[in-house]
């Protein structure tokens, strides 16, 4: 007797490699479609985990990917956000290999029609592991994110500020309710941003996941004003926070939590997946996914769904996942699996509703080349979702 085989939606294609294998592990570092519907990436990092300068494009047109003008500054841990006028805003990040490194204050500006950078007003305060979005009047928010407390240590970050992309200014508006970094931001119906759990330094090679979450309000006060709202059921970070098309947030994963106050441990809970609602301000359970993952990537689809995608187990001692799955209707069900597993990669919806995978960690850690080392792959994959494999 056989087990039953469950059939998986949509199929992975290869196609054309990054110029060099590249990661991208932070919360708003993902490709950025254009809209010419050609997808950039720039920044990220190297096997060693270097921060890197180069960028590139891909042709969905042609499967390949071409290098553009490059990073004035290289960094991994930024932000990239696409602008009103169709230019692209990186901001903060990381550039040098320390430990405990300082955030960057510099952001700079991609012209499509040029293909170049241009250096803009630098951030009130140097920042990485930072959220960024665009706000409905065109200006961007950046919030929390990380810096150097010391040279031993590391502290997080209440600050927010807004960018005016007309003038290139940065203005300090008011501070987070929670200091975090590694937390999710997403633009809410009506122009308010929820941000999602994160997590605050706890000792010097220690941090604590965060429950907490909170709204900004851009129209209250000439410094908008945050005001806490419903805590995740269960504290988040490396997770992923999704804004589905009936305008509520799917939070999923994250890293497996340490030993409770109560002296209890729960392995299960990054399986774990909870829902948002704006109107009532609270999560609420949906069910968990058939096993738990951190560093994925997760991305909107039409109808109330969404696609999670990939992920690990652990990212410091640990092998990409290639599997995937389509959320719908409080359920999960398969999607097919990539060909190459892979956590800390770039992900995007294409104009055509395909969905695009490149870049990310193969292994890392003890399972990779070395105890210190990561194997980026430059790999890229399309899931054309209608397709069923059985």
């Amino acid at each position: 007797m056989t087990s039953p085989t469950v059939a998986a939606t949509g199929q992975w294609t290869p196609t054309g490699d990054l110029p060099a294998p590249r990661s991208w592990s932070g919360q708003h570092d993902s490709p950025v479609v254009l809209p010419g519907g050609k997808v950039l990436v720039a920044g990220g990092a190297d096997g060693s985990s270097a921060p890197q300068a180069t960028a590139a494009l891909y042709d969905p047109a042609a499967g390949t990917w071409a290098a553009t003008g490059g990073l004035h500054t290289a960094r991994r841990l930024h932000t990239l956000t696409l602008l009103d006028d169709g230019k692209v805003l990186a901001t903060g990040g990381i550039n040098s290999p320390g430990q405990f490194p300082p955030g960057l204050a510099s952001a700079e500006v991609y012209d499509p029609a040029t293909g170049a950078w241009a250096v803009t007003g630098s951030l009130h305060t140097g920042r990485w592991g930072h959220s960024a979005v665009l706000l409905p009047d065109r200006r961007v928010l950046v919030a929390g994110g990380l810096t150097s407390r010391s040279g031993q240590s590391l502290r997080s970050l209440r600050s927010a500020e807004i960018l005016d992309p007309a003038t290139g200014t940065w203005t300090e508006v008011a501070a987070m309710t929670d200091a975090r970094g590694g937390h999710s931001a997403i633009v809410l119906a009506g122009g308010r941003v929820l941000v999602v759990g994160g997590s605050v330094p706890t000792s010097r090679d220690g941090s604590a996941a965060l429950a907490f979450c909170e709204v900004y309000d851009p129209a209250a006060g000439a410094t908008g004003a945050w005001t806490p709202t419903g805590s995740l059921l269960v504290p988040r970070k490396g997770h992923q926070a999704t804004l589905l098309s009936d305008g509520s947030v799917l939070a999923t994963g994250g890293d497996a939590p340490g030993g409770q106050e109560d002296g209890t441990f729960d392995p299960f809970s990054r399986a774990t997946a909870e829902r948002y609602s704006p109107a009532a301000g609270t999560w609420s359970a949906v069910a968990d996914m058939p096993a738990g993952r951190t560093f994925h990537r997760a991305v909107p689809r039409e109808s109330g769904t969404a696609l999670v995608i990939g992920g690990t187990d652990n990212r410091r001692n640990g092998g990409g996942y290639a599997g995937a799955l389509i959320f719908e209707a409080g359920s999960w069900s398969p999607a097919g699996g990539m060909a190459t597993g892979r956590w800390g990669f770039g992900a995007a919806v294409l104009a055509d509703g395909r969905v695009l995978v490149t870049g990310g960690v193969t292994r890392s850690g003890l399972a990779a080349a070395g105890p210190d080392a990561d194997e980026p792959t430059a790999r890229t994959e399309i899931l054309s979702i209608g397709a069923v494999i059985s």
